[in-house]
């Protein structure tokens, strides 16, 4: 038997409890890790509010982890046990104390166990993007939540291939972007005379907020075609874009492709906030009412 953070029934962050659940053991081409972080994401809120039913109950949620390999499974020759990695684990079980899964990356020992937790759902997704939209040296790229754990990767990635990248975020994360390389803007009202101050269109768009402007995104890049979301399901489809989610187009290797430039020093994470797996419901609501605007991430 292990610990985990338990998912019973849907409702308020109260319903997650810590119980005795059966250890899982690695199958074929499978290792388990014993976790030591795992990253807290808003779809975690969605999923333990019931908005994603197809989770079925009782659930071990979460889907970033980073943690030691306790035992591999048959056929495995990419790992050995006691080595340090990180996982990004499309089904779920990053609240538990060890989690199985077919998929990661090994951890270099300069990237802290809280970073290869915070990174492994970004990294995907920044890496996912950048691939889906096909982006080359020379174009303009207009992130929304340039700010966000996405956005942060998103943007020194695509500096890094030699796009110009313009954020659209909060006053906040303005030094941020700026240190980074990037452009930021103000979101809301006035968003593309904002970027036209900048230049007259732009090549392509990442949604990495979901918090608006999807309209003025497919204006300012004069149709739909290279403009998606990672976050705004509800105005995709009006707005002619791409939801994107992980599926056939996911970009597991990511993970390790971040790994890699973090530890090399060419690349950089926003600051996490940690707490304790046992104040999971506290980090929960925290990050619910607002009270957070950065990565959370869960320490055993």
């Amino acid at each position: 038997m292990s610990s985990a953070i338990v998912l019973p029934r849907f409702g308020a962050p109260e319903v997650l409890v810590q119980s005795e659940v059966k250890r899982p053991e690695p199958g074929p081409g499978q290792i388990r890790i014993r976790v030591r972080a795992a990253g807290l994401n808003p779809t975690d809120l969605k999923i333990r509010r019931g908005e994603l039913p197809f989770v079925p109950l009782p659930a071990v949620i979460g889907y970033e982890v980073a943690g030691v390999v306790d035992a591999v499974g048959p056929d495995v020759t990419t790992a050995e046990v006691g080595q340090g990695v990180a996982a990004w684990l499309p089904t779920l079980g990053g609240y538990g104390e060890y989690v199985v899964t077919d998929q990661w990356s090994p951890k270099p020992d300069e990237v802290s166990w809280i970073d290869a937790a915070a990174l492994p759902a970004s990294a995907e997704a920044a890496v996912r993007v950048q691939r889906q939209l096909k982006l080359q040296s020379g174009e303009t790229l207009l992130i929304l939540g340039g700010g966000g754990a996405v956005g942060v990767i998103l943007t020194q990635l695509a500096l890094a291939a030699g796009l110009k990248v313009i954020s659209a975020n909060g006053a906040n994360d303005d030094r941020l972007l700026r240190d980074l390389g990037g452009i930021p803007v103000r979101y809301g009202e006035g968003l593309a005379a904002n970027v036209r101050a900048i230049t007259p269109s732009v090549d392509a768009v990442v949604d990495a907020a979901g918090l608006g402007g999807l309209a003025e995104a497919v204006e300012l890049a004069g149709g739909p075609r290279r403009v998606l979301t990672l976050a705004d399901a509800k105005n995709a489809e009006p707005n002619g874009v791409l939801l994107s989610t992980p599926g056939p187009d996911s970009a597991p290797d990511g993970v390790g492709i971040v790994l890699e430039l973090l530890a090399a020093g060419k690349l950089r994470l926003r600051d996490s906030v940690v707490y304790p797996m046992a104040k999971v419901a506290e980090a929960h609501a925290d990050l619910e009412a607002g009270r957070i605007h950065r990565k959370v991430v869960l320490e055993r």
